[in-house]
């Protein structure tokens, strides 16, 4: 058995892990879509690192892009299997997909138009919403905690993340020539403390883990909580500077977090009467959708729902749907609140409220989550006084501010804790993934600490035998 890293390999996005069995098999783990990797970005999408006809089944962690977005581009290089996923993954991955095809068309549009103008030729998306639409047929819903039989020989199960609604460590059982390997890839790890989703479930012994690092090498925010923090912005912006508050979320998960946040503080009377605007159609889609699975949340959450039917709705809350209503957002001159997607302000309504208010020092951005370092939130976080916007370099007049403690993954304490439940004396080899590799340096010794002393870095279409 080998194993090859196509992607999330010391870098944070394209989540792609491909495991060869002896007698051929391939069973691929994600097969996410790489983001914020400026000029990269595109040939580290287009080359998927393997033949997309030779995989025999598929493996999906949950249904964010870095690990669902290349699913269409792999059933249309030749892909006929099975994609194996939780329920609510199937349902959430089957929207985000659509959506992703529906921004690449849009841009290739646009640098069409440009190329045109310039006699270049014109480019091709990734791939089309019709070829999004085809990829959803191969997804193929389990249940959490159930062993299931994907190919023969091997068995999967997936215990709840905690990261997202639906998020899943997925584990599998091996058997070649006799003998049963045990493998488990963690997915993205949730937040022990999160605001709305279940712990992260304690799972099976494993002979190798391939972990996620995220936040290998850092702590979040504990002593301040979320709900103050935000409410300290909408004031400072909202109230104080008259001023427009833009919140870059992603649809699934973050957007949901900071519509509870405004809701709890709604409950207790404390926010301020200022128009709140959920700006993407997607995000209003992924709401719908969470909502149908109640039983994924937290205690907290399941008390006020005993109170509160709806818990990520407000009165001061809007629905933006139509590019129309969203472009009336710009012409607007009242206080208030925008969330939109993206979460980096790589793509979506969002960048485009960035660039209509970024200059203006009244106004506000605040980041809710990780940012790839070459991704436009993450150039506003570092403190960039210019920074260019669809071409066009705009001065950054506006505030500019996170909240850290808002992270769906789990901080080096969390993955830590996720790890407790396995005996480091019979894990062969601790494989460390999506994360930045300096972020992953820092984290490894820490494991060594705790007793996994074969802890290693892959990169990029790295291959190495398991057994």
């Amino acid at each position: 058995m080998k194993i090859a890293f196509h992607g999330a390999a010391r870098t944070v996005t394209g989540s792609k892990h491909l495991i060869t069995l002896k007698n051929g098999t391939k069973i691929l783990l994600d097969c996410g879509m790489f983001q914020g990797m400026g000029k990269e970005t595109i040939e580290l999408n287009n080359n998927l690192g393997f033949d997309a006809s030779e995989v025999d089944v598929m493996v999906l962690s949950h249904a964010h892009i870095d690990h669902s977005g290349l699913i269409p581009k792999l059933v249309k290089e030749g892909f006929s299997g099975k994609i194996y996923c939780t329920p609510a993954t199937k349902e959430l991955a089957a929207v985000l997909l659509e959506d992703s095809a529906g921004i690449q068309e849009n841009d290739v549009k646009y640098v069409n138009k440009k190329r045109a103008e310039q006699g270049k030729p014109y480019v091709q998306p990734l791939y089309t919403t019709d070829d999004a639409l085809k990829s959803t047929k191969h997804l193929t819903p389990i249940n959490y905690n159930e062993w299931t039989m994907i190919v023969p020989d091997v068995e999967l199960l997936f215990t709840d993340a905690g990261h997202i609604i639906g998020s899943a460590c997925v584990h599998l059982k091996i058997t070649e020539n006799g003998k049963t390997e045990r493998v488990t890839f963690s997915g993205d790890v949730g937040r022990y403390r999160d605001i709305i989703l279940r712990s992260p479930q304690e799972f099976p012994q494993a002979d190798y883990i391939i972990m996620e690092s995220t936040y290998g090498n850092s702590l979040h925010e504990v002593h301040y909580t979320t709900p103050d923090q935000l409410l300290e912005w909408v004031e400072k912006i909202c109230v104080q500077q008259k001023g427009k508050l833009i919140i870059p979320a992603f649809s699934v998960g973050r957007t949901q977090e900071i519509l509870f946040t405004l809701n709890q503080l709604d409950l207790e009377k404390r926010l301020p009467n200022v128009d709140v605007f959920l700006d993407s159609p997607l995000s209003i889609k992924v709401t719908d959708i969470i909502k149908q699975y109640p039983k994924y949340f937290n205690k907290t959450i399941q008390k006020v729902l005993e109170k509160d039917s709806d818990p990520f709705k407000f009165p001061e809350l809007r629905y933006i749907q139509s590019v129309e209503q969203s472009k009336l957002l710009n012409y607007r001159n009242e206080p208030c609140v925008i969330i939109s997607a993206s979460g980096m302000a790589e793509a979506g309504r969002v960048k485009h409220h960035i660039s209509n208010n970024v200059e203006n020092s009244r106004n506000g951005i605040l980041m809710t989550g990780y940012c790839e370092p070459h991704s436009l939130g993450a150039r506003l976080q570092s403190g960039a006084k210019q920074v260019g916007i669809f071409g066009v370099e705009h001065e950054v007049n506006a505030s500019v501010g996170a909240i850290r403690s808002m992270s769906a993954h789990g901080d080096y304490n969390d993955l830590c804790q996720w790890l407790a439940c396995q005996d480091p004396r019979h894990v062969k080899r601790l494989f460390l993934v999506h994360g930045e590799y300096d972020v992953q340096k820092d984290f490894e010794p820490r494991l060594v600490k705790k007793g996994f002393t074969h802890v290693e870095i892959p990169p990029l279409h790295f291959e190495t035998g398991l057994s």
